[in-house]
């Protein structure tokens, strides 16, 4: 059940019926069954067929917010075909499964529970032949899950630069293309590590659908190099703070003193097979379309949402004070959507998420309009380290804030939105999602 944490009651049920509109449009049980099929003896992925009369085993390994409900899936549409699995999810998203087993573990910071199923999911690829089939399931928070740091750099390196890289406010592909080159999955290595055919099944969490970024891409050729993973750690001034494992690892592979991850080109990715199922773009058409039907003006900024959260919250702020001064560039009743993903670059101890510091950011922007909300929402339930889904600020949230002595400038410094909207009870709460297809922000005006 969503909880929407609005005074008003047409803006709390307008705002949990958009959302919801947009989680069931990238629902993965759903998405997966209208992209996968077996009739006949022939296996159906997107646009790709397999014939099962040349295919000795069928085994699913994964890994993904949403990768609990995708093998769901994949169980329901292939049955007794499927010979063994393992799917690696996030703490409190698994799901019951019969043929492929479910394990949890960290996310966003990875950890032993990770460490040891990504151990088990490399010995499991080993073993199939060129007669084969090997299906991925892949979604968002992949990368953090798979842990599988090459000799010499510990799961603690590994999860000091992953905290490194998230505090620095690099973008998930510069984090991304780091951990590639640091891992024995990313960057295509895990359809490195056998000869058998790959389909791997996707949803994506990243801006513009980059198969290499998305969970570091385990199936995907990866472009980047050793010399740009080095020029990413120095750029957000952390090559000095990385453990020092970390920096040999890429001083010696800048020198080729270990090879690069398999590249574009690579013969492998001949018999690899990347089919993407969903993303935000299907999220944020569902919104529109369900927008459309409570009678209110759309208008859709961006699918590629980038930039610090607390500016993008000042460009939506600038828009609200547009359409209630101007009516324009759209007038009431209208909702303004985006989706993408924002970053925070963390410079206090505070809690919080990308959505709830937007949030956070956005009060003040917003403050004394009436019939204006402004809400952030992560698609899978959990906005950072928190276990709510983001909040929503309206034009008296900063006077609600001041009579119950609290200072969102202060919280806005430390990074420290979650007490903030405990407080004022401003979160959205719907528990994990089983997806993953980065966030939603949303201006409403009613």
């Amino acid at each position: 059940m969503m909880q929407v944490g609005v005074p008003q009651p047409r803006a709390r049920a307008l705002l949990a019926k958009l959302f919801r509109a947009g989680l069931q449009a990238v629902d993965p049980y759903e998405a997966l069954c209208r992209h996968v099929s077996l009739r006949r003896g022939q296996l159906t992925i997107g646009s790709h067929r397999y014939s099962l009369k040349r295919i000795r085993r069928i085994v699913v390994v994964g890994a993904g917010k949403a990768s609990a409900r995708m093998a769901q899936a994949l169980e329901h549409q292939l049955g007794a075909r499927i010979d063994a699995g393992l799917v690696v999810v996030k703490y409190g998203h698994g799901a019951p499964t019969k043929a492929i087993r479910i394990v949890e573990a960290g996310h966003p910071i990875p950890d032993a529970a990770g460490l040891q199923a990504s151990r088990k999911i490399l010995g499991l690829v080993k073993t199939l032949t060129a007669d084969d089939l090997l299906i991925v399931l892949l979604s968002g928070g992949a990368s953090s899950l798979l842990p599988a740091p090459v000799s010499g750099i510990s799961l603690k390196d590994k999860q000091q630069t992953t905290k490194l890289l998230l505090r620095s406010g690099a973008t998930i592909h510069e984090i991304n293309a780091v951990r590639k080159h640091l891992s024995y999955v990313k960057g295509g290595q895990l359809a490195a590590a056998t000869p058998a055919r790959v389909a791997a099944v996707i949803l994506s969490d990243v801006i513009g659908n980059d198969l290499g970024t998305i969970g570091s891409g385990p199936t995907a050729p990866d472009p980047t190099t050793f010399q740009e993973a080095w020029e990413i750690v120095s750029r957000y001034g952390v090559s000095r703070t990385i453990p020092v494992s970390v920096r040999r690892r890429l001083e010696t592979g800048m020198k080729r003193g270990v090879a690069e991850t398999p590249k574009p080109r690579d013969p492998l990715f001949g018999r690899v097979d990347n089919i993407l199922i969903g993303d935000n773009q299907a999220a944020v058409d569902a919104v529109v379309a369900s927008a459309k039907q409570q009678g209110l003006g759309m208008l859709v900024l961006s699918t590629t949402l980038t930039g610090e959260a607390r500016e993008l919250a000042k460009m939506f702020g600038a828009m609200a004070r547009e359409i209630a001064a101007q009516g324009r560039p759209i007038r009431r009743p209208c909702c303004v959507i985006a989706g993408g993903e924002p970053t925070v670059t963390i410079r206090g101890e505070g809690t919080g998420g990308r959505a709830q510091e937007f949030a956070l950011a956005a009060a003040a922007e917003i403050a004394g309009l009436p019939n204006i909300w402004v809400a952030g929402f992560a698609t899978d339930g959990t906005d950072g380290p928190t276990s709510v889904a983001g909040a929503v600020v309206d034009g008296g949230t900063v006077a609600r804030a001041h009579r119950g002595k609290l200072s969102l400038s202060r919280a806005l410094l430390d990074n420290d939105a979650y007490p903030v909207f405990e407080k004022l009870r401003g979160h959205i709460v719907t528990g994990p999602t089983g997806t993953n297809v980065n966030d939603l922000y949303l201006l409403l005006a009613l």
